[in-house]
């Protein structure tokens, strides 16, 4: 019988499973896996990034923007330890991904070797699988096993493999399952669907509430809004499925949001909640409104919101079945009011497009660049921060177009090594990210990751010197404003010198030439720096602006500071009904 290293064994499993890259840093105790990767480099590419964390991140964008199991590894010791970070936003954002750890040999594990760790313990909580390898022989099966995992259960699986098995030869003869893979979904209950029905026909107020279970279903999210004449919101995450300028459409809701989504929340006496886990749900939604909660996950029902009717089974199978089953509701003062809300808030953002009082820029001119050059089919990947709450409110996706961030972990540092898992999955795509001053310097060194792979992503720094989501906190919570404030830097040219094409920008006719060249690069990474002012964006989650709540004097300071015009609340336009 013909033999074969083990490590390669194991990398002809991941093949098997799709896996067409990984990202990582070599190191000693992951020889025997580089070596394995050097002799497949025809089937799975290395892409060697400069911090681990970066790799992590990458790996869990590969998996949000494909679907598909993203995969990393990080040697034995600090190369594992770099991981953490990376596979905690996999785990939170419920994305399937492969983390291999090095280990030093067989022969010197629990002898106190150089850079060995107990790495099963460290990697327990992020982890729906966590197994160190114990014979080369099963090597191909536990990575098998693992990948499986990931994919059940949505989530990060780990394997250790200590450096000298990799090296061994086996038996070529393992066969792997990836072609058995199946999936499937509950079966609607027709009573349980029946049972929404009376709670549909009864409401005065009602909204659609959707997340990332609906993704690719915007035939039916739109086939039911207007049969049922509801609103649309979703979660953050959930951001693209609907077109941004759909009529009835409007917006996030919670803090990185919109007026519009935030007013009808607070006001709804129906919320028709599909395909999301939104952790903010309780602090956005009526608590007295009726709740039907559609999911896959039962174990999501009633989890955010006093559920009234519970739907197990796929989202878009679901509302098509409602539709099919309910009398329409005819269009009435709710939805009408509710689109006027949103256009006017349309309205309003776009009134600054062109603002400019000199030095310091608004965000809404660089948005509006962005969304002039960006393609029909764009992929924009958004870090965190005050740049979460002006992408959500200022990219205008169109359907075809996807965006991502680092959801529940809300980790800073996303944007970069999203960018390049972005490129990587999609090379033939535009790639934008968006980042502000402090989550760009944290992974800023793998600007050198985007040159060496010549990944033509367009990076967009905002930078005012300031934490600025965490100070607009502080001004509510705290004594005084303390570590909030960053040293100044010029992104543009630091991001020239590790091989960028790169942009400072400081005043509105600097702005669209370099976006200009930007949308011409082919070859290599570009990065905008743009120099905005510190101000915070107008917070919807804790809006002045109701004159039947706040005087006519709170009103107008919080219209003055924030720039408010045109925008009457959701109650003034009802009342006008």
């Amino acid at each position: 019988m013909s033999t074969i290293h083990a490590g390669v064994a194991m990398l002809k499993v991941m093949e098997a499973w799709g896996i067409d890259h990984i990202y990582g840093i070599p190191g000693g105790s992951f020889n025997s896996t580089m070596d394995a990767l050097y002799k497949e480099q025809e089937h799975i590419q290395y892409i060697q990034v400069r911090h681990e964390e970066a790799g992590a991140l990458a790996a869990a964008a590969d998996a949000k923007l494909t679907g598909k199991i993203g995969a990393v590894f990080g040697s034995a010791g600090p190369g594992a330890t770099h991981l953490i970070n990376g596979l905690y936003d996999a785990q939170m954002d419920h994305v399937p991904v492969l983390a291999l750890l090095g280990q030093v040999a067989t022969t010197s594990m629990n002898y106190h070797a150089f850079q060995e760790l107990n790495e099963n313990p460290l990697f327990a909580d992020v982890s729906v699988y966590n197994r160190t390898v114990m014979t080369a022989e099963s090597l191909p099966h536990v990575v098998e096993e693992a990948i499986k995992a990931a994919y059940q259960h949505s989530g990060v699986a780990v394997v250790t493999i200590p450096v000298d098995l990799g090296f061994a030869e086996i038996a070529d003869n393992y066969q792997t399952t990836a072609e058995m893979r199946q999936t499937s979904l509950p079966q609607l209950d027709e009573t349980q669907l029946q049972k929404a029905l009376p709670l549909i026909k009864a409401a005065q107020r009602p909204i659609l509430f959707i997340g990332q279970g609906l993704r690719g279903h915007f035939a039916e999210i739109k086939a039911f809004s207007e049969h049922f004449s509801m609103p649309i919101i979703n979660a953050v995450l959930a951001k693209g499925i609907v077109p941004d300028r759909y009529e009835n459409y409007l917006g996030s809701s919670a803090r990185v949001a919109t007026k519009p989504a935030n007013e009808a929340a607070a006001s709804a006496d129906l919320v028709v909640y599909v395909g999301t886990d939104m952790p903010f749900t309780q602090n956005v939604v009526n608590p007295e409104a009726k709740f039907i909660q559609i999911d896959i996950d039962a174990s999501k029902f009633g989890r955010r919101h006093k559920v009234d009717v519970a739907i197990l089974g796929d989202g878009g199978e679901a509302l098509q079945r409602l539709v099919a089953l309910g009398e329409p509701r005819p269009k009435d003062d709710w939805l009408t009011a509710n689109q006027e809300n949103i256009k006017n808030w349309h309205a309003w953002r776009h009134s600054f497009d062109t603002f400019d009082e000199g030095i310091g820029l608004r965000p809404e001119p660089v948005y509006a660049e962005v969304n002039r050059i960006a393609k029909e089919d764009a992929l924009f990947v958004v870090d965190v921060g005050n740049v979460t709450t002006h992408s959500v409110r200022h990219l205008e996706l169109n359907g075809q177009q996807a965006f991502t961030t680092s959801g529940w972990f809300a980790t800073m540092g996303y944007g970069v090594p999203g960018g390049i898992a972005a490129q990587l999955s999609f090379p033939q795509k535009q790639v934008f990210t968006f980042s502000g001053d402090g989550g760009y310097a944290m992974n800023l060194s793998d600007i050198i990751t985007q040159v060496k792979y010549h990944l033509p992503i367009i990076n967009v720094v905002l930078t005012n010197d300031s934490f600025g989501f965490i100070q607009a906190e502080q001004e509510t919570t705290n004594t005084a404003l303390f570590g909030v404030d960053l040293a100044d830097a010029d992104f543009g040219k630091a991001s020239e010198a590790l091989g960028a094409q790169g942009f400072t920008v400081r005043t509105m006719a600097e702005l669209r030439p370099a976006f200009e060249a930007a949308a011409k690069t082919v070859d290599r990474p570009v990065v905008i720096e743009v120099k905005i002012k510190n101000e915070d964006p107008l917070p919807v989650e804790a809006l002045q602006l109701d004159p039947a709540k706040f005087t006519a004097a709170e009103i107008s300071a919080f219209s003055e500071r924030y720039h408010v015009h045109d925008m009457p609340t959701l109650s003034e336009l009802l009342a006008k009904k």
